[in-house]
């Protein structure tokens, strides 16, 4: 499980993310589909720059925070600690294991949009360990795919 983070320069957003896969070596490319009717998805939409946090086991809490509680009606980073990021996306600092990456392309995917990133900064820690979707299936999602 991934969380997404985005900021237009008006807005922060984030969003449990369970459709990921790299898609490319080299070049270096990251394929992430947001839900079209989710907060995030309308941020993300509106700048060339995400982050994508690889959640571990010990960041089941922040799994919760940005799976159930929709954006439209509160505020995620008010509720975990975050800093500034590359050109402003927001990193979780619970969450050792990010990269954030330059919009190249969007593709309709059905009910979400598939998002090509190209990785421009990663983070300085990795092999934790990530956190599956068997660990969050009880969550209630924050809003419907």
């Amino acid at each position: 499980m991934l969380v997404v983070t985005a900021n237009d320069g008006r807005r922060r957003a984030g969003c449990l993310v369970g459709f990921a896969s790299q898609c490319s070596i080299d070049p270096p490319r990251y394929l992430v589909c947001l839900s079209k009717k989710n907060h995030t998805f309308e941020v993300a939409r509106a700048t060339d720059r995400l982050a994508v946090h690889v959640l571990t086991p010990e960041n089941r809490a922040l799994a919760e925070l940005f799976g159930t509680v929709t954006g439209f009606d509160d505020d995620k980073f008010a509720r975990c600690a975050w800093r500034d990021g590359p050109d402003g996306v927001p990193l979780l600092t619970d969450c050792p294991q990010w990269f954030a990456g330059r919009v190249l392309a969007r593709y309709d995917a059905g009910d979400h949009e598939a998002t090509v990133l190209e990785p421009i900064a990663v983070g300085d820690r990795a092999g934790l360990g990530q956190l599956g979707f068997q660990a969050v299936r009880d969550l209630d999602a924050g809003n419907e795919a």
